[in-house]
């Protein structure tokens, strides 16, 4: 198929590309720059330069493709939500049009927007797709997005939106910065360190994508992380012993983070116990199933990427 993708150097959007081409798709990627545009086209992509809030610089590369997937956040702007409302609403009106080229097409298109559990709020017991959102503070502004893509289905445009859990793997993410404060010997942990992170690896969240392209009845809300329920106390205590120097852990009062975050610590501070049967319905099934089990290769994997 002829995707378009959003955030092809970026963290999710990266193993998303790589898991597309992997399975033989045509991906256009938005990129920033001509550095950017060269890392895409090494990995097989057609990178297009533009910006997510200029419309103009990408709408018609948008035009003609058979699936959309949004993954990209502009967050050093500081106007990342009304960004990716611009984006959205161009993405939307591209897989609204007639499709001008190409005879071998599927019936339907496809726009796929990447949200993320936080907008479940507080969930000390399990829940799953169906889950009432209570967003924290960080990312109310990510329901209405959520609405605008499922509200705009029709009989000839599927819509999805994914909810990853807190991505793991290579050298970036929350979790690597767990890496990173532990190789250095003190982690800062907000709250007392046993409230659950939904977690999910990065290749494994790529291989969901895949799935939701391929599958012409995939449509709503798909969770993705690994059940495992681990406890970022756990966490730490299971990476520890591959460190050359068992680290510190300095647990930081939540109103002190908050001081120095912002709303940045509540997210960090969330007990979240998260299902995802909606994603494992399609046959998806995470090889990596929990941080702490594979502790060692994903050091591994960090300090590689960090090279």
């Amino acid at each position: 198929m002829r995707i378009f993708l959003t955030g092809a150097t970026g963290y999710i959007g990266g193993a998303v590309l790589d898991a597309l081409v992997k399975h033989g798709h045509d991906v256009t990627a938005l990129v920033r720059d001509n550095e950017k545009a060269a890392r895409v086209a090494a990995r097989g992509g057609r990178p297009v330069v533009g910006s997510l809030a200029e419309p103009a610089s990408y709408r018609a590369a948008a035009d003609a493709q058979d699936g959309y997937i949004h993954t990209a956040f502009d967050a050093a702007s500081g106007k990342g939500a009304a960004t990716d409302r611009i984006a959205l609403d161009t993405l939307l009106a591209a897989a609204r049009r007639p499709r001008t080229v190409g005879t071998q097409t599927p019936a339907t298109r496809f726009v796929i927007y990447t949200s993320g559990v936080w907008v479940l709020g507080r969930a000390p017991e399990p829940v799953a797709e169906d889950a009432p959102v209570n967003p924290i503070a960080l990312v109310t502004w990510r329901v209405p997005h959520e609405s605008l893509v499922l509200d705009a289905a029709t009989e000839t445009l599927r819509t999805i939106v994914v909810r990853p859990g807190v991505v793991y793997g290579g050298g970036a993410g929350i979790m690597g910065d767990v890496f990173k404060q532990a190789t250095n010997g003190l982690v800062r942990v907000i709250g007392d360190g046993n409230n659950c992170w939904p977690l999910v690896y990065d290749r494994d969240l790529a291989d969901l994508y895949t799935r939701l392209v391929a599958r012409p009845d995939a449509s709503g809300v798909y969770h993705a992380n690994d059940e495992a329920d681990e406890c970022v106390n756990d966490v730490i205590a299971a990476i520890s012993p591959y460190l050359p120097n068992r680290p510190d852990v300095r647990h930081v009062p939540l109103d002190e983070a908050r001081s120095k975050m912002g709303p940045y610590a509540d997210a960090l501070s969330l007990d979240q116990r998260v299902r995802s049967p909606r994603a494992r319905a399609l046959g998806w099934a995470p090889s990596l199933r929990s941080v702490s089990g594979s502790a060692a290769r994903l050091l591994e994997e960090w300090r590689t990427a960090r090279v």
